[in-house]
C-alpha cells in the first residue's frame, strides 16, 4: 500500500471532532468518492474521534490517502495513550457501553469501514485503523 498524502492531527475535544470530519469529508471529495461513501468515512471518524476524546483521554488521528493496486482510499488511525480497552470482543458488540451511550461506536465503524483493526490493552492506550476504499 502506497501512503499519497499524510496529515496527522490531535483529537482532544470536540472542536477537534468537527474538525476531523471536516478534514476527511474533504479529504474523501479529492479523492472522489461518492457521497454515499464521503457519509460512511465521516460518520465512522466521527465515531472514532468521539471514542478518542471520551474513553482515550484524547490522542491523534492520522488521515491518509492511500492507494493499493490501483485503487485509492483514506485510512484513519486514531491513537491514544489512555486506559486501554480490557475485552475488545465485548466492546466490538452492539450495543456494549461503558458511558451511557448506544454502544455502536467502535462495532458502527467496523460496519461503516472495507478494513477495519483495533488493538489496545489495559494500561497501553487503544489504535483503531480503519480504511474506505472508492
Amino acid at each position: 500500500m502506497t501512503v499519497l498524502l499524510s496529515d496527522q492531527r490531535t483529537v482532544q475535544s470536540a472542536e477537534d471532532v468537527v474538525a476531523i470530519r471536516q478534514a476527511v469529508r474533504q479529504r474523501a471529495v479529492e479523492l472522489g468518492f461518492s457521497l454515499v461513501d464521503q457519509t460512511k468515512i465521516v460518520t465512522a471518524a466521527s465515531e472514532l474521534a468521539r471514542n478518542t476524546v471520551q474513553y482515550g483521554g484524547g490522542g491523534r488521528v492520522t488521515i491518509d490517502a492511500v492507494e493499493n493496486f490501483g485503487r485509492r482510499g483514506i485510512r484513519l488511525t486514531f491513537e491514544d495513550d489512555g486506559p486501554g480497552i480490557p475485552n475488545i470482543e465485548l466492546a466490538m458488540k452492539d450495543g456494549y457501553t461503558t458511558g451511557g451511550g448506544l454502544g455502536l461506536g467502535l462495532s458502527g465503524a467496523r460496519r461503516l469501514s472495507n478494513d477495519f483493526s483495533i488493538q489496545s490493552a489495559p494500561g497501553k492506550g487503544t489504535r483503531v485503523t480503519i480504511t474506505r476504499w472508492r
